[in-house]
């Protein structure tokens, strides 16, 4: 990935990810049995944080309790969990092939697991880019199908009206579509259908975007990177640039659009968005390229995300 002006912002907080390591090397069998329930905590934590979904939002949608999930969370509890645990290690495999899901269905596909289990990060993107030229899946990454990815206030919008404007290209951005097709608005979609139904018209509509306009600048959701299907398709179709901004500036920009829920506990607020940021930054960094529009002009940052492309 190329990078232009980078500097990722350092997180003050520190990461449930950072102690799991030490959490997950159990001398005894009640260290085990927390450690699974810590993990299971953090792993949760992190899933929440990368779809930016409120512990209460979470709660109502899966129905449970909120403070149930507060338990689950901070890794008490649960001990129906430690009991499929128990099962698990008695029997040799993995919790994850007790409770069974596509990659434990037959010996293939746990001989797959195996072979890529514990492995660095480099040569699990070399598995992946090896698989996808064995299925020959289609990858046709358009220059004139620009995709800007990051989080909100990292100036999507405002830069990538401006980009189309100098390339001559359509501008789309892309929650409009979104909205065009559920015939509501985002947070609707979310209330009346719930998380699912809106990943869906997230995907449809960005299918339908590449397929309507031969070039296009499209400023994507936010969020759009936590689904795999839909980074897929971005990425296989698509040139894609990380705008990036420091946490603070963020913030701040959302705020000077007239959106004051960020000031709303304020410090909460911002260790929160510390914390998306960060789960969501290994699938910012699958963008072609990335751009720090930190303390930069627009002009400036119109200009340096032209060099880049160019």
């Amino acid at each position: 990935m190329r990078v232009l002006q980078q500097s990722t912002p350092t997180f003050t907080d520190i990461s449930p990810m950072t102690v799991l390591p030490s959490v997950l090397s159990p001398t005894d069998k009640l260290t085990d049995k927390h450690a699974t329930l810590i993990a299971l905590g953090v792993r949760v934590r992190a899933l929440r944080a990368r779809r930016a979904v409120t512990r209460k939002t979470l709660a109502a949608s899966a129905g449970v309790s909120e403070r149930h999930l507060a338990n689950l969370e901070s890794g008490i509890g649960n001990a129906s969990v430690l009991i499929l645990h128990a099962v698990a290690s008695a029997l040799g495999c993995s919790l994850a092939e007790l409770v069974g899901d596509e990659t434990t269905s037959n010996p293939e596909w746990l001989l797959i697991r195996e072979l890529l289990h514990n492995k660095p990060r480099s040569q699990l993107k070399l598995a992946h880019e090896t698989l996808r030229g064995l299925f020959e899946v289609p990858v046709t990454v358009s220059k004139t199908h620009i995709a800007l990815v990051g989080l909100r206030g990292a100036g999507k919008s405002t830069l990538g009206a401006q980009l189309a404007a100098a390339l001559g290209y359509v501008f789309v951005e892309l929650n409009s579509v979104i909205e065009g097709l559920a015939g509501c608005k985002i947070a609707e979609i979310h209330a009346l259908y719930g998380a699912n139904a809106y990943r869906r018209y997230e995907l449809r509509a960005l299918e339908d975007t590449l397929r309507s306009h031969a070039q296009a600048v499209i400023a994507t959701p936010g969020g759009l990177v936590s689904d795999t299907a839909a980074l897929a398709v971005l990425l296989a179709r698509c040139t894609t640039v990380w705008l990036q901004a420091k946490p603070e500036e963020h913030m701040s920009r959302v705020m000077a659009q007239g959106d004051k829920r960020p000031m709303k506990g304020n410090r909460e607020a911002m260790m929160d968005l510390r914390r998306i940021l960060q789960e969501r930054e290994p699938f910012y960094t699958q963008a072609s390229m990335a751009l720090s529009t930190s303390g930069q002009s627009e002009a400036a940052s119109v200009a340096a995300l032209l060099a880049l492309l160019a």
